[in-house]
């Protein structure tokens, strides 16, 4: 081991290019493990009656599954696919919830099958959906209701997940979450637990989640004094932001908890209510900074002069293994492996091999001057990068290993051309037909 190149986890990571090639995603087990231990002494042993549920679809594999079941969080899944990988892994499934604002039939059956905990109903249509599979499959159904506070968090718009007249949740316009709870508490086949919101995502100061927590126990109030309805439990989401880039800090999960506690106790001595169990879902905060990204150096590319054109860095991966920067301008830090100690000389764009001019990793950064062959590692990708990662450009989806005390081993195997082909059928009518040449 090169004592200047960088490691992760013990390891370095051009041995770990070498090993496994690149693209390559890496994943820290002790700092998912440490993120954990921190929800757990700052939320769950703190505040008595709470929950917390690692938000799955950030990255889930069944190795993630194992690692965040043994350190005793919950799961939310938002798909059967989710639900089935947790399930494989052994997962103890009464600590899971599935959330989605377009379940299928067949997901909402494959929950109940499961023995998923919680199903969080989006929409008053779902709640007769819900109610129609449970009562097909014999079981009831545990539910909580999605509700839309109106409370928009400074974030990305695309991140903002809680507006009225959003796509997630029920509208507290008019008489929207009573006629909800009414039609719920009515079917024999729901048990109706209580509610759950969910602001947005990459949010850095606790206002947005206190204000909607407010907004909740005024609602829950009036639900009891309304319609006689007592709310067990209440699931404040997550959406805690991360450091984009080396000079940011990751906000401790207790600086998001503590003021959102303080403000449902206060309500709850001042509206005489018992205090609902209590909920969050960190997702990104527990593995994104966890994880890195490498990539191997393709070529250099001079637009101009060196002093005034742009110089373009052209890496084996991009918008197929990591979308974020595209879908939402997502800003991320990188170092070349082996000249972490070097300063930069001058700024480059990093782009990726897809067949797009909009596949831009990096607008700009300053680094050393980087040559064919190096590899570039970018941070903080742990989270919605393998988990949103496709096949464009017929592309292989890169491996995923874990790391840990010097040891790398498999979690996701990269795929194979073969696994590219896995699922195709050709059609009778082709099969005789040959190119004329």
């Amino acid at each position: 081991m090169n004592s200047s190149n960088l490691t992760w986890g013990g390891c370095d990571v051009i041995e770990l290019a070498r090993k496994f090639g690149t693209p390559l995603y890496v994943l820290s087990e002790d700092i998912i493990r440490a993120r954990c231990r921190e929800v757990k002494k700052s939320f769950l042993d703190k505040w008595k009656n709470t929950a917390a549920y690692y938000a799955s679809k950030a990255f889930l594999t069944m190795a993630m599954a194992r690692i965040i079941d043994s350190e005793g969080l919950g799961l939310d899944f938002v798909s059967g696919g989710e639900i089935y990988t947790a399930y494989k892994s052994g997962f103890d499934m009464e600590r899971t919830l599935l959330h989605g604002s377009a379940k299928s039939d067949m997901e909402i059956s494959e929950a109940l099958e499961r023995g998923v905990g919680r199903i969080v109903i989006d929409n008053i249509q779902e709640i007769s959906q819900v109610a129609d599979v449970a009562e097909s499959r014999g079981i009831r159904a545990r539910v909580l209701i999605r509700v839309a506070t109106g409370v928009e968090p400074e974030t990305h718009k695309a991140m903002r997940t809680s507006y009225t007249g959003g796509k997630f949740g029920i509208s507290l316009v008019d008489d929207n979450l009573e006629q909800a709870v009414k039609l719920a508490v009515s079917c024999p086949q729901i048990e109706l637990y209580g509610f759950h919101f969910h602001v947005g995502s990459m949010i850095y100061e606790p206002d947005a989640h206190v204000e909607s927590a407010g907004v909740m126990m005024k609602n829950i109030r009036q639900l009891r004094d309304s319609i006689g309805f007592e709310t067990r439990e209440l699931d404040v989401g997550g959406g805690v932001g991360t450091a984009r880039s080396p000079t940011e800090k990751t906000p401790e999960i207790a600086y998001f908890t503590d003021p959102i506690m303080t403000r449902i106790i206060n309500d709850c001595e001042c509206f005489k209510l018992p205090r609902p169990k209590i909920m969050i879902e960190p997702g990104r905060w527990i593995v994104s900074e966890a994880g890195i990204t490498l990539y191997s150096v393709e070529s250099v590319k001079e637009t101009g002069s060196f002093s005034e054109g742009r110089a373009w860095i052209n890496v084996d991966g991009g918008m197929y293994d990591n979308p974020r920067p595209c879908l939402y301008g997502a800003k991320y830090s990188a170092v070349i492996a082996d000249k972490i100690d070097v300063q930069g000389t001058r700024e480059f764009a990093i782009a990726g091999h897809c067949c797009e001019s909009g596949d831009t990793l990096i607008e700009a950064i300053k680094l050393p001057e980087p040559k064919r062959g190096d590899v570039i590692v970018f941070y903080n990708t742990g989270a919605y990068t393998f988990s949103m990662a496709s096949n464009y450009n017929r592309m292989r989806r890169p491996a995923v290993v874990l790391v840990k005390d010097g040891k790398a081993e498999m979690m996701v195997m990269r795929q194979s051309y073969d696994d590219l082909l896995s699922g195709e059928v050709m059609p009778e009518h082709l099969n005789n037909l040959m190119s004329r040449r």
